[in-house]
């Protein structure tokens, strides 16, 4: 059987190729790299939200760096000095800093601002008051 493969794919298999060029694994283990991107700065430790909705980075220049799971880079975090390992709760909704320097534990949340246009939708009160709540519903 004749397989082509098209430049793309092939583009795709020798990149997945060269990540991993420096791991060997044993014939009864099956390896698939599912994400991979270039961070950049040096990580020192990395954790993903149980959820899978983001991936914190903690650097060697004081950042966490958030990305989102496809590895686009959410925001960044600068951090203490003394940070030396990052972790989430078990629900996921919490980052746990550790301070190697004097030894202390930090949790903290995160949420991100978005602007929603609400432009055309149903209003209740005054469309230029100073503060807008949105309300998504779905009935399932």
């Amino acid at each position: 059987m004749n397989v082509r493969i098209g430049p793309l794919l092939f583009g795709v298999l020798v990149c997945t190729a060269l990540a991993f060029s420096t791991a060997t694994a044993s014939e009864n283990l099956l390896v698939e790299q599912v994400a991979g991107w270039q961070i950049p700065e040096k990580p020192v430790d990395i954790v993903q939200a149980v959820d899978g909705s983001a991936i914190f980075v903690l650097t060697e220049k004081h950042n966490i760096l958030i990305y989102e799971p496809n590895g686009r880079l959410k925001g960044t975090l600068r951090v203490d000095p003394g940070i030396t390992a990052i972790d989430v709760d078990a629900r996921g909704e919490v980052i746990l800093l550790v301070n190697g320097n004097d030894q202390t534990f930090t949790a903290l949340t995160i949420d991100f601002i978005s602007t929603i246009n609400t432009a055309g939708s149903p209003v209740l009160g005054n469309p230029e008051a100073p503060v807008t709540i949105a309300v998504f519903t779905d009935f399932e």
